[in-house]
């Protein structure tokens, strides 16, 4: 009898009631405790409620839903054409700081979102808190104009300086996260420490939701480094965005900030956790390199600069900036060192989003779908990276990708969307295309044999879109270790599949790869299919070879077929 169902009914229904019970009880605590039954968040939000913050998830859900064509393909949603390749593809820039890569990168920015945005609402306010203002005085101070309106644009404005600014074709929602990370640190620092764990809370329960029973198992994966998928450059500059924004609101109202070491504790405890000290370096092909250590040093002197915030901000108004120089103090020194890191950090986005990909034909043969090309090559430069040479630091933006390549000149996309070691491992892949309201696929296939002592596999890759099938790529043959009375056996990939070339002196006699249960004949050698591997026979043949059990004087592996993600190739 399978329980299965019926355990995740009852589990999703325990959840639910469970989180019921908390909310209850811990109210009815709270009651019983004397607390005060006012709530100040009424007095901050319409009817307590951060309408701001669920317009705003509102927008970035229906970008991934109805732009990106995920109601549809709710796993597989178009990415590319969104990403902020370059300023010459504006529709890219516009709409990458909201537009999200699958399910789960959107969910994480939704939850993230829900759990810290709150807090800046709050900060902010619905209701005016100027002396002398009023609700409902002018369309600035309307509470309904500041929730649904005012703080939505302005978290529209920051996606689009996020997805403006961000080194890179980044795409995702998280610099804006981070920029209200980074302002509710400036107002509530260890609150916000809290809020993030909620984030957490949040995705747990969801999960529990929708697979409150998993079964698993030990299975194959290919993994990337995980901080090598982290926009770290994008997620420091949203942080500084919010912290500056904040501190200049605190400013010009005259709100009260935390005390200094609340600030330097919440923004050493938010880089630690988010990540921020993640920085790396993109050296080629699979390669990362991870400065761990100073990026943590990096997060901790940010911390120390955050905390300067809260410091002489009594201090009257400069004139000019030489009035500001020489009367410095700790806030405006912070103020000005955090302005010069977000130039260093935006500028070279700037000089990278101004350069447009070269027009150069992609090596082999391409698939057009539309304006897209798609093809697989090796070792050829990276369009993307090295479109301006810098070294530094023994690192250089000169590098070599391989994988699926494609390109769009017109949208300024040069990308490897399927790398070499990710195709090898799962042997089919698919690349999805598109732009606003239309999508297509190119499913990219390789096969191969590998020689038993060999240094690689020898495979050929395809590419189909549609009912077409086009031949992409043949690597070289690879070559059996074990000589068999004389002669050398390699396996070689051709247009039509794979042969065997066997090898003896100046004399080379080739035979195509057996199937199954098959025999074929090559320069005095007897070649037999069993399963996903080929034996050489050398001498008088004896047995069934249908049956499995031909035999002679000499038996000998030489080559096996590929296996993908577990399954055979």
């Amino acid at each position: 009898m399978n329980l299965t169902p019926d355990l995740a009914f009852a589990s999703r229904a325990a959840v639910v009631l469970a989180a019921v019970l908390a909310v209850l009880a811990t109210v009815a605590l709270d009651r019983l405790a004397g607390a005060n039954r006012g709530s100040p968040v009424r007095h901050r939000l319409v009817l307590g409620v951060p309408w701001g913050t669920l317009t705003v998830a509102a927008l970035v859900l229906a970008v991934y839903l109805f732009v990106q064509g995920g109601w549809d393909h709710w796993y597989d949603p178009v990415v590319i054409p969104f990403r902020a390749w370059s300023y010459l593809a504006p529709l890219g820039v516009a709409v990458s700081g909201f537009a999200h890569a699958g399910p789960g990168h959107l969910l994480g920015n939704l939850l993230g979102t829900l759990a810290v945005a709150p807090l800046v609402e709050y900060a902010v306010g619905h209701f005016p808190r100027r002396r002398g203002s009023s609700s409902f005085g002018s369309l600035r101070d309307t509470p309904y104009v500041r929730a649904f309106l005012l703080f939505p644009a302005a978290t529209v404005a920051v996606g689009l300086v996020s997805g403006a600014f961000a080194l890179g074709p980044v795409i995702g929602f998280s610099g804006v996260v981070f920029a209200f990370v980074g302002a509710a640190l400036v107002y509530r620092p260890l609150g916000t420490v809290v809020a993030l764990s909620a984030s957490g809370l949040l995705s747990t329960t969801y999960r529990a939701l929708s697979s409150p029973v998993v079964e698993a198992s030990g299975r194959s994966a290919y993994i990337t480094p995980w901080w090598a998928d982290i926009a770290i450059q994008g997620h420091a500059l949203g942080l500084l965005v919010g912290a500056l924004a904040a501190a200049w609101l605190a400013a010009a109202r005259g709100d009260d900030l935390p005390r200094p070491r609340r600030l330097a504790l919440g923004a050493l405890l938010v880089g630690v956790e988010q990540s921020l000290w993640a920085v790396y370096w993109y050296r080629g092909g699979e390669t990362y390199v991870l400065f761990r250590g100073i990026g943590l040093a990096a997060v901790a002197l940010a911390a120390v600069l955050v905390a300067a915030l809260a410091v002489d901000r009594d201090a009257p108004a400069a004139d000019s900036v030489r009035e500001a120089l020489r009367n410095l103090t700790p806030r405006r020194g912070s103020v000005a060192v955090l302005l010069v890191v977000l130039a260093a950090l935006s500028g070279p986005a700037v000089a990278v989003n101004l350069v447009a990909v070269g027009d150069e034909p992609l090596p082999g043969d391409p698939v057009e779908v539309r304006e897209y090309s798609v093809t697989y090559a090796e070792n050829v430069e990276n369009g993307m990276v090295s479109v301006i040479d810098v070294e530094a630091f023994g690192e250089s933006t000169s590098v070599t990708t391989s994988g699926v390549v494609v390109r769009n000149p017109d949208r300024s996309v040069w990308t490897t969307a399927v790398s070499k070691g990710r195709l090898a491992f799962a042997g089919r892949q698919r690349v999805v295309l598109g732009g606003v309201g239309w999508r297509e696929t190119v499913t990219v296939n390789r096969r191969g044999w590998t020689a038993v002592g060999g240094d690689g596999a020898a495979y050929r890759v395809t590419l189909r879109h549609g009912n077409e099938t086009t031949l992409a790529f043949l690597s070289n043959a690879s070559t059996a270790e074990p000589r068999i009375e004389g002669r050398n056996v390699s396996v070689v990939p051709t247009e039509s599949g794979f042969e065997l070339l066997v090898e003896r002196g100046n004399s080379t006699v080739r035979a195509p790869v057996p199937g199954e249960n098959e025999t074929v004949e090559a320069d005095g050698l007897t070649f037999v299919r069993d399963g996903r591997a080929v034996f050489a026979l050398a001498g008088e043949v004896t047995g069934n070879v249908s049956a499995g059990n031909a035999t002679a004087p000499t038996r000998v592996r030489v080559a096996t077929r590929e296996q993908y993600g577990g399954r055979n190739g």
